[in-house]
């Protein structure tokens, strides 16, 4: 049984994207790695070559940025990246998530299980949200608590919408939760680079006039707009993020929590409490029992 890594990454540097992270996170688990690396101006392609990996092999692809509608480029840019993967699994990885290795172990005897089950689709890890900083994450669940990413390939499974989860035949994949972690660290940039990658990532989803109208004038703060139910993260990070991990933006994120919490109206009181509520939690598949 062989195991393909897959990821996309486009101005990975400008934008301030862990995707080098990202991939030597999973790397030990695969025996290969297709990197689609869309056509950049930040040196995103270099840092790729540098991990120096000889399983890591680079798909250079162009992105269509007239696609700007349900960030449909992001999944088209994905499928060409699992169209390359051989293997009989594929660990499809987004640029800020990265995997524990220290899990692996557990991983590989949950994947073996799954491999027999002609009733299983794909694999679903628990998800990590970290918001503002390496020590704080979001506990409301607005944010996915879970999400697939390890498919069976040969299936005629794609990447659906903005590459958050798959389809097979147009509907949601069949999936078993492993209990393994994603670490997602999309939120956890400098708030200053994560401001113009909000910018950038919304242009993947609207046209010019609404950036202008919605991500123009703004103050930095203002990009961290969800901060009703914020939690102290107190556990490990993968070992692979452990060059970037630090506190630097832990006053800033603490502050705008503060200033929320002070002004925070009733409805949004409500709207927070009705975050923290278990029931109503959306997931992108159908979750099958082992």
């Amino acid at each position: 049984m062989k195991i393909s890594g897959a990821a996309i990454i486009r101005n990975g540097v400008k934008f301030g994207y862990p995707f080098v992270e990202s991939i030597k996170s999973v790397l030990p688990l695969c025996d290969e790695f297709i990197v689609g690396v869309g056509d950049s101006d930040d040196g995103t392609r270099g840092k790729i070559e540098e991990i120096g990996d000889p399983k890591i092999r680079i798909l250079d692809t162009k992105w269509d940025m007239t696609k700007r509608s349900g960030g449909l480029v992001l999944s088209e840019q994905t499928n060409l990246a699992l169209k390359e993967c051989a293997g009989d699994w594929i660990f499809y990885m987004q640029s800020d998530e990265a995997a524990d290795e220290s899990e692996f172990e557990k991983l590989k005897a949950f994947i073996t299980l799954c491999d027999g089950r002609e009733d299983i689709d794909g694999i679903a890890f628990d998800y990590v949200h970290f918001y503002g900083s390496y020590f704080t994450v979001q506990a409301g669940r607005n944010w996915y608590g879970r999400e697939v990413r390890l498919i069976k390939n040969r299936r005629g499974i794609l990447s659906h919408g903005d590459a958050q989860g798959f389809r097979r035949n147009g509907k949601k994949i069949k999936a078993a939760a492993c209990g393994a972690h994603i670490y997602h660290y999309g939120w956890a940039r400098p708030p200053e680079v994560m401001a113009e990658k909000v910018k950038a990532f919304h242009m993947l989803w609207h046209d010019d006039r609404w950036i202008d109208n919605n991500c123009s004038g703004k103050e930095v703060r203002e990009f961290f707009p969800d901060l009703g139910n914020l939690a102290e993260f107190s556990g490990s990070h993968p070992k692979a993020m452990s060059r970037l991990v630090n506190r630097a933006s832990e006053g800033f994120i603490r502050q705008c929590k503060q200033e929320y919490m002070k002004n925070r109206t009733l409805r949004q009181s409500v709207k927070d409490f009705s975050r923290r509520l278990l029931c109503g939690s959306h997931l992108n598949f159908k979750l099958k029992k082992i």
